[in-house]
């Protein structure tokens, strides 16, 4: 027999037993294709770290150590429990404890969040563990090199030490890259070893103080998968909603396992998982923590893809009937209005509160419903015209909904032309790509490129063309993006009406 854990669960299983064994017998969360991340025991490397956490009364900060750190290994489990005995603008003194460092009476240069080690009167029986608060020079009774590391995350909470606070604990990080015979895998015919401790999937705790950040991370996992497209020793981010737009909420030091949206700039929209602490950013806007699976995390290469569960799952029923819509609110203890067309039927198009921790709060949804015959189903030729569909993604909000609007401008004869509600010209481009070549199937959807004045106009043709596309624009004008799979239900719309678009897989 050998013992392994998954997911927090230990099991003892027959010997030779495969990866797939270990999912089964402890029915765990796994979604097939994503990745698994496998540590082996005995992994982490027993050698002296240069970052260390300080719990304080305020919270926790880390300091990194400079060089030679025997003065602080042997010193720094005295300030357990020390009280800042002082503090001024330019630094802030824990202590005093007796140590036996060797002082000197000189003055010493400090930037701001230097950690050093001082003396009152110059005699070691008197040392305190001093920050700098501000760039200073001043003679403390150190010893020489008297810095020996510096603060390189929670610097709002150092800001906000004063005298009477205390320092709760010291540990030292272990680094991640400390870590051996740590492996990624899709392959569930892996053989186990003893004492594996095998990752399926991570989860994460939204915030309340960010419903829309929270609802743009739900969104973008509304397939239970997060994408490891960008990669760093610190980070790891989802680019799949890059461009779209979540306003910023929530102001927190991002540290390990925190859950973060970019809200400006260059990345905006990208979802961001944190490895190590970083301070807090006024472009990231935190979301929620990762309070399970953070292993996986930092295990997962560029190009992985992770399974991921969250607390609160989505409440979304767009795209739904009433009555199932109900059936799926019902169960989770939340009611349902109805407005609109109102028959069981009725397809909701339209939720209020627009974010799940709104609707949570309110217990209890406001839907607007239409009839089915108002959804128009689509499929995209992603492979075709990937950059027009993101532009086209965008406008209807399809990247991160079941169902977008799509109003009605302008019909003739058998053609109907449309425009997206959201503005989005001036923040995609949308350059010829996928031109008809021969002739335009009926059904097929285009959308008018820069080549001509009016574009981001949208058409659909209930005849085949071999001259003009669907918006009525020359070929070279017109991008082709995919086909509506029932066209004749686009007869007897007319202008002012909104059609709603559903892409179907």
């Amino acid at each position: 027999m050998i013992s392994i854990e998954i997911n927090g669960q230990k099991l003892e299983l027959e010997d030779k037993a495969l990866l797939k064994d270990a999912i089964n017998t402890s029915k765990t969360f796994y979604i097939p294709g994503t990745t698994i991340g496998i540590l082996k025991t005995g992994a982490k490397v027993e050698e002296a770290t240069s970052e260390y956490k300080i719990q304080s009364t305020k919270g926790e900060f880390r300091i990194e150590l400079f060089g030679d750190h025997s003065l602080w290994i042997r010193s720094n489990h005295l300030f357990l429990n020390a009280k800042a005995h002082w503090d001024t603008r330019n630094a802030i003194a824990f202590g005093p404890v007796a140590t036996d460092i060797t002082i000197q009476r000189i003055e010493q240069k400090y930037n701001r969040y230097d950690v050093f080690l001082g003396t009152g009167g110059y005699d070691p029986e008197n040392t305190y563990l001093m920050i700098a608060k501000d760039k200073h020079i001043s003679d403390y009774g150190s010893p020489k090199d008297a810095v020996i590391g510096k603060v390189i995350s929670g610097k709002s909470i150092v800001a906000n030490l004063n005298q009477g606070d205390s320092i709760l604990n010291i540990e030292p990080v272990i680094k991640w890259e400390m870590l051996l015979d740590k492996n990624s895998t899709q392959d569930i015919n892996v053989a186990l070893e003893d004492g594996m401790r095998i990752f399926t999937y991570f989860h994460v705790e939204l915030i309340n103080e960010s419903p829309e950040g929270a609802e743009h991370f739900l969104a973008l996992i509304r397939r239970k998968t997060f994408n490891v497209d960008t990669f760093s020793n610190s980070f790891i981010s989802d680019n799949i909603l890059q461009g779209e737009g979540c306003p910023y909420e929530h102001w927190d030091a991002r540290s390990e396992g925190s859950v973060a949206v970019r809200t400006d700039g260059q990345g905006n929209g990208r979802v961001y998982i944190y490895k190590e602490d970083r301070t807090s950013s006024p472009v990231h806007s935190i979301a929620g923590h990762v309070s399970k699976g953070i292993e996986l995390v930092k295990i997962a290469s560029l190009g992985s893809k992770l399974a991921v569960t969250s607390d609160p799952e989505r409440v979304m029923v767009q795209g739904m009937t009433f009555t199932d819509g109900e059936k799926i609110l019902e169960a989770r203890g939340l009611k349902l209005e109805r407005s609109g067309y109102t028959g069981d039927d009725g397809i909701i198009v339209q939720q209020d509160p627009d974010t799940t921790i709104g609707i949570i709060a309110e217990r209890g949804v406001r839907a607007l419903g239409v009839r089915s015959d108002k959804i128009i189903n689509v499929q995209f030729y992603d492979d075709l015209a990937p950059i027009t569909l993101d532009f086209f993604r965008h406008s209807l909000r399809l990247k991160d909904r079941p169902l977008g609007p799509l109003p009605v401008i302008y019909t003739y004869e058998n053609t109907f032309l449309f425009k997206s509600e959201k503005e989005a010209e001036a923040y995609k481009e949308i350059n010829p790509e996928n031109t008809p070549k021969g002739t335009v199937k009926a059904g097929e959807i285009g959308v008018t490129n820069q080549a001509a004045k009016r574009y981001g106009m949208v058409g659909i043709k209930l005849l085949d063309d071999e001259r003009y596309g669907p918006t009525g624009e020359k070929f070279e004008c017109t991008n082709i993006i995919g086909k509506v799979l029932e066209p004749q239900r686009l007869k007897g719309f007319k202008v002012g009406d909104i059609i709603y678009i559903r892409e179907v897989y």
